[in-house]
């Protein structure tokens, strides 16, 4: 692992049904050289209520073991977790559904830690549209509001499963950096869940990132691997500049959630698109091998350390309040 830089993960799923269970498993990421992780709080049609009760497991877990984890609510907390041995944890949600009409919501979000939030998770919801609708009408008058709410309250736009054109309309309100999360490019594997180039340029012009995931499905044909990932981060790279690549790998505690019952499958993640149990999800350990790849392909230790985390750090930076 290449040294001096924060080394972020910013997107992991931990299950929302049994959480405290599953938090012990978050050393995986201390032990993989990982000075900070963002985990999702909730997605697509998930309650309010579950969303708190499951940001209540993680912040209480972590201020329990405070010798082994801090809570990431400023950049200052993630250098100071990474000096002192410790992993940052942030919070993050997917998709605004939860929220309804109450645009006060996003601000207590905010409160209880959340530092990024993506609007529509694969379909379409009060706010806008999602990469699986048939039609994309984008951004809603609503959406808007929560997108300037969220620039007031420092909180990072992301576009992961929005359509294509709600997405291009966040790219264009405000004057913020944006990120794709987790999100690959269409141009190697041919999903709707991944995004065009336009979309590419267009974050990086915000002065955001694309965060590669390590979703096989995403990814391409076959298990996920280390290569695979940085094969798409290169693609970024030499497309935007390698300032503009990190990592949300997107890693499911309890594997995939597809089929679980009560999560609206077929809506949400439509057969027809290879969703299925057991799409693959590569672990946290792969870390270290992501940064040995880009190395091997020639990549500067400044460029790597940025990839890793550091370029994430610089939007935290400019948009966290």
């Amino acid at each position: 692992m290449i040294d001096s830089g924060i080394v972020w993960d910013n997107h992991a799923c931990l299950p929302f049904a049994d959480t405290d269970q599953w938090l012990p498993g978050i050393a995986r990421y201390r032990q993989a050289g990982v000075d900070a992780v963002t985990i999702n709080i909730g997605d697509s049609h998930v309650p309010l209520d579950v969303m708190i009760r499951t940001a209540a497991s993680i912040r209480h877990y972590v201020l329990q073991h405070p010798d082994e984890y801090q809570l990431g609510l400023t950049t200052t907390d993630l250098r100071d977790a990474k000096a002192s041995g410790r992993l940052a944890v942030c919070l993050d949600v997917e998709g605004v559904y939860a929220l309804g009409k109450q645009l006060s919501l996003v601000e207590f979000l905010h409160d209880i830690g959340v530092r990024w939030m993506l609007l529509v998770y694969n379909r379409r919801n009060l706010a806008g549209s999602g990469c699986h609708d048939p039609e994309d009408d984008g951004l809603t008058e609503l959406g808007r509001s929560m997108l300037r709410e969220m620039d007031r309250v420092g909180m990072i736009k992301c576009c992961s499963h929005a359509g294509y054109r709600t997405a291009r309309e966040v790219l264009d309100l405000g004057d913020s950096p944006v990120i794709f999360s987790h999100s690959n490019p269409r141009h190697l594997h041919d999903h709707p869940r991944n995004i065009p180039d336009d979309l590419i340029r267009a974050c990086a012009a915000t002065g955001g990132v694309i965060g590669i995931n390590g979703v096989g499905l995403f990814l391409g044909n076959g298990e996920p691997t280390a290569d695979a990932v940085v094969r798409h981060i290169d693609y970024v790279a030499q497309l935007v500049g390698a300032e503009h690549a990190g990592l949300g790998l997107d890693y499911m505690f309890k594997g995939s959630e597809v089929e679980v019952p009560g999560r609206k499958s077929r809506e949400l993640w439509p057969a027809e698109w290879g969703y299925r149990a057991g799409m693959g999800f590569l672990p946290p350990e792969a870390m270290p091998e992501i940064g040995a790849g880009l190395g091997r392909l020639g990549y500067p230790p400044t460029a790597i350390r940025g990839i890793l985390g550091e370029n994430l750090m610089r939007v935290a930076d400019a948009v966290w309040k």
